[in-house]
């Protein structure tokens, strides 16, 4: 099999055989939901699973980081994380020790605990891979769910695509970059976008939710943008039209992307948030998050389903690009 996450409709099929056993579980496993629902009284217990499998010397900040993500896109606040790290046995403890920081640091940001993990050293990988558990909690009738979403909402789009993409091959395709022309200034640059813009959209979904009547929020992460949409017109049964020109790329996006040969569309993209509002609100949101030095713009509308998923792109109505296999992970697999 390739590299990534499985096919929508391989997932589906095995989603399909687990047991609903608990009333509790309010919403469990599902497509396009980016994380549980645990019935706590007059709280949701929010819960998220999430690993880091690409090579990267910042694993510790990206599973904070993409786990308290899709806890906030569920109208929760990230509370509490767990943390389980497996080591090849060529590492070193000041490794473990820098991962730890890492993990640390990006958990005091958003004020969240570590409440326990789990840490390894096996010969079962070659590289760091470390997967985060990230608890949350959320008041009843404040949750947000992908599946909320209504036809001819608006698509609005935080940021830009693709932050974290961009930020992982800044760190770990130096070499490939400078030989394909791109400047060591330029590298540099992208390699602290993991820290500005970030690749958090905690801030984001807090303040959308303040703004307006949020329907429902997804993070596009592994797969890209195109693969985060999907996710979300399944999750919510509708289609969608979606116009490529009002996507919003970071600059380093189309220097990287150009020479390296990869799709921005497909290319993670952590950092920036989708939010579906009803159009009536879509002006007031944009507002707020660009008063708080956040970016915001509409992307597309959603439809009905039998419209499909599309986009427009050269005045030609087209389906939406799939990726198999997100953009990075095709990548790294080729120059191995």
């Amino acid at each position: 099999m390739k590299p990534g996450k499985l096919s929508l409709e391989n997932l589906k099929g095995i989603l399909s055989k687990i047991p609903a056993l608990d009333p509790r579980v309010i919403v469990g496993p599902s497509l396009g939901e980016d994380a549980s629902l645990i019935n706590m009284g007059d709280q949701y217990l929010v819960a998220k699973t999430d690993p880091i499998t690409f090579p990267t010397s910042k694993s510790g900040s990206y599973a904070v980081n993409i786990n308290a993500n899709d806890i906030a896109v569920m109208g929760a606040k990230p509370k509490w994380f767990l943390v389980t790290i497996l080591m090849p046995p060529s590492s070193k403890f000041d490794d473990i020790t820098t991962l730890m920081e890492q993990v640390i640091y990006s958990c005091e940001q958003l004020n969240i605990t570590i409440i326990g993990g789990h840490t390894e050293i096996t010969d079962s990988v070659n590289y760091p891979v470390i997967s985060g558990t990230m608890l949350g909690e959320v008041t009843k009738g404040s949750e947000v769910l992908s599946s909320n979403a209504a036809k001819g909402d608006a698509i609005l789009l935080t940021k830009g695509i693709p932050i974290e993409g961009c930020s992982i091959l800044a760190t770990e395709a130096r070499n490939e970059l400078i030989a394909s022309g791109v400047s060591e200034e330029n590298i540099v640059k992208a390699a602290e976008l993991i820290h500005n813009p970030g690749i958090s959209v905690v801030k984001d979904a807090e303040i959308a939710l303040s703004a307006g009547n949020v329907t429902a929020m997804h993070d596009p992460t592994e797969g890209g943008l195109a693969s985060g949409l999907m996710e979300l017109a399944h999750a919510s049964n509708l289609g969608m039209v979606i116009d490529r020109a009002s996507i919003k790329e970071i600059p380093e996006s189309q220097l990287f992307c150009r020479a390296l040969r990869l799709n921005p569309l497909g290319l993670i993209a952590s950092g920036a948030l989708l939010i579906c509002v009803p159009q009536s609100d879509e002006k007031q949101v944009i507002k707020a998050l660009q008063q708080e030095n956040i970016s915001a713009f509409k992307i597309g509308m959603m439809t009905d389903k039998d419209k499909g998923i599309k986009m427009i792109e050269d005045n030609k109505l087209i389906n939406l690009p799939h990726f198999e296999t997100d953009e990075i992970a095709r990548f790294f697999s080729n120059n191995k």
